[in-house]
């Protein structure tokens, strides 16, 4: 994707920003994942280029330590990018950024948007819903991002994160995404939170 539609500048930018040394799963190769599922899922998308630019600026701040990554990101592309884009995509994008937060559909009445919002979150989500080894190396990457804290914490921490969704009705808010990854995704999700009980 981004055939041209970020400036080469910003687009280096991010790259940057995605090598941190504190990265080792929020890297780039999480973004170049997520563009790959917008590839294969994007006739039912409304508004690529705002599903595109939220891909592209989800995780552009990441703070293991912090608690408004999604806000400053968000903030962060509104900044990088007015004046370049149309609003209209830059608010699309910025409404997208901030739902992943907690990762539910915005609250709004604009179901092109929510639906957007459905695609987005799932592709964000799917790596729950990979086979086993890359979920291991996707939790072991988390765990280096937060080497900062004790193993006790991380396990309950981890353990209610892993609980919360495990426990929803729903872990993919669309049919393409639910039908492809639900199932391994719980698999994966129960394993995980046995294991850090065990630990």
């Amino acid at each position: 994707m981004n055939d041209g539609l970020l400036p080469a500048e910003i687009l280096d930018r991010l790259k940057a920003q995605h090598a941190e040394p504190h990265r080792h799963y929020h890297t780039w190769t999480h973004i170049e994942a997520l563009l790959a599922w917008l590839g294969k899922t994007i006739g039912q998308i409304h508004d690529p280029p705002a599903v595109e630019l939220a891909i592209l600026f989800h995780d552009a701040i990441y703070d293991p330590r912090a608690k408004d990554n999604e806000a400053r990101s968000a903030a962060l592309l509104l900044s990088e990018l007015a004046g370049i884009l149309p609003d209209s995509s830059l608010e699309r994008a910025e409404t997208l950024i901030l739902a992943t937060a907690g990762h539910r559909l915005p609250s709004t009445e604009d179901h092109i948007l929510v639906s957007d919002c459905a695609f987005f979150l799932d592709m964000d989500l799917s790596i729950i819903g990979t086979d086993a080894a890359t979920f291991e190396s996707y939790e072991a990457a988390i765990r280096r991002e937060y080497a900062f804290v004790p193993s006790d914490d991380y396990r309950t921490g981890r353990s209610a994160i892993l609980r919360d969704f495990l426990e929803r009705d729903r872990l993919y808010f669309t049919e393409y995404f639910h039908n492809r990854l639900d199932r391994q995704a719980r698999l994966n999700l129960a394993r995980s939170i046995a294991r850090l009980k065990q630990t």
